[in-house]
C-alpha cells in the first residue's frame, strides 16, 4: 500500500511506532504524554493505511486526563479537526467501518472515569461524522436519543476543557460533506 499523506492536525509520527507507543502508559495517569502518544500513534496508523485504528487512537486521546493547561494542547488541541480531516481523506477502498455507529454506541454506553466529559466528546465526534458523511446510517437497532448540536455545545461547555466547545464548533462550521 502507498503511504497516505500525513494529517496536518496530528503530530508527525516517529519511525517504527507500534502498539508499544501506548502500552508504555498502562501504569501512568494517562495525562499529557499519553495524549501526545495517542495523537502520534494515530498519525502513524493513518499514514500506514489503518484509518479505523487511527480513529480509535483519537478516541483514546480524548479520554486522556487533562486539565487544559498542558503545553501540548497549545500545539495539538483536542483532535476534532483531525477526525474531520481523516474522514474527508479516507480513500473509498480503505476500511474505516461506520464511525457514526461507533460514536453513537460509545456515547450511549460511556462509563467512568469522567463519564460526562468523555460522553459529550463522543457525541461531538458523532456530530462531525454526520456532517462529513451524512450518507452513513445510524444503527437502527440501537434506540438512543440523539442530542442536538446545541445540547452538545452546552454540555461540552460544562464538561469539556476551557474553549473546547468553541473549538468543536469551529471545526463543525468549516467541515464540508464528503462527496
Amino acid at each position: 500500500m502507498v503511504p497516505l499523506p500525513a494529517c496536518p492536525h496530528l503530530p508527525p509520527a516517529r519511525e517504527g511506532l507500534d502498539w508499544r507507543a501506548l502500552h508504555q502508559h498502562r501504569h501512568d495517569e494517562r495525562g499529557a504524554s499519553f495524549y501526545f502518544g495517542c495523537l502520534e500513534y494515530g498519525q502513524s496508523l493513518w499514514t500506514r493505511g489503518f484509518a479505523a485504528r487511527s480513529l480509535l487512537c483519537l478516541d483514546r486521546a480524548m479520554g486522556a486526563e487533562l486539565t487544559g493547561d498542558e503545553p501540548v494542547l497549545a500545539t495539538w488541541p483536542m483532535p476534532y479537526a483531525a477526525l474531520a480531516w481523516i474522514l474527508q481523506h479516507t480513500p473509498a477502498d480503505l476500511f474505516i467501518g461506520n464511525p457514526r455507529v461507533h460514536f453513537q454506541h460509545y456515547a450511549d454506553r460511556m462509563n467512568a472515569p469522567r463519564r460526562d466529559q468523555r460522553q459529550w466528546r463522543a457525541w461531538a465526534c458523532w456530530a462531525i461524522v454526520r456532517a462529513v458523511r451524512p450518507d452513513w446510517p445510524a444503527d437502527p437497532k440501537h434506540a438512543v436519543v440523539e442530542p442536538s448540536l446545541d445540547d452538545i455545545h452546552a454540555r461540552l461547555t460544562v464538561h469539556g476543557l476551557a474553549g473546547e466547545a468553541a473549538l468543536w464548533q469551529s471545526v463543525l462550521s468549516v467541515t464540508p460533506s464528503r462527496p
